[in-house]
């Protein structure tokens, strides 16, 4: 039987942001418990070719708030920080929703529409739009 490798994109030295969420949940499982695969799912009770398949893109993000902020804690991400927001938006933004936290606000969830409207508007550079955006939201 031929064997194949597989190679794996290198990251240049400078830091870039995990595109996706399991890209995600891999980089926070390195740099913040600094185990391996193996290790953080028994320390932790998780099944390792889930995470494993969830780290490479080839299962779906789990939508359970409950399952997520298990993840969080496992990952060591400090409840209401930054970290802990992207984590969760990376987690619906992939699923296609718009975050719970935002969905329950009422006066953001009011506010929507403009974003989708300044999303769609292709006429100008993306910094331009996000300022008007912001001008929009704060006026609003």
């Amino acid at each position: 039987m031929k064997r194949t490798r597989r190679t794996m994109a290198v990251r240049s030295t400078e830091e870039q942001k995990p595109d996706t969420f399991g890209e995600l949940f891999a980089h926070e499982r390195r740099t913040r418990t600094k185990v391996s695969l193996r290790e953080f799912c028994e320390v932790n009770n998780f099944d390792a070719g889930n995470i494993s398949r969830l780290e490479r893109g080839r299962m779906a993000v789990p939508q359970s708030r409950a399952v997520l902020e298990r993840y969080a804690r496992a990952l060591r991400i400090p409840k209401g920080s930054d970290e802990w927001y992207e984590f969760f938006d990376r987690a619906a933004a992939e699923a296609g929703r718009i975050p719970d936290d935002l969905m329950s606000d009422a006066e953001v969830a009011a506010k929507l529409p403009v974003l989708f409207r300044a999303l769609r508007d292709d006429g100008s550079s993306e910094e331009a739009k996000l300022k008007e955006l912001i001008d929009i939201i704060r006026r609003a």
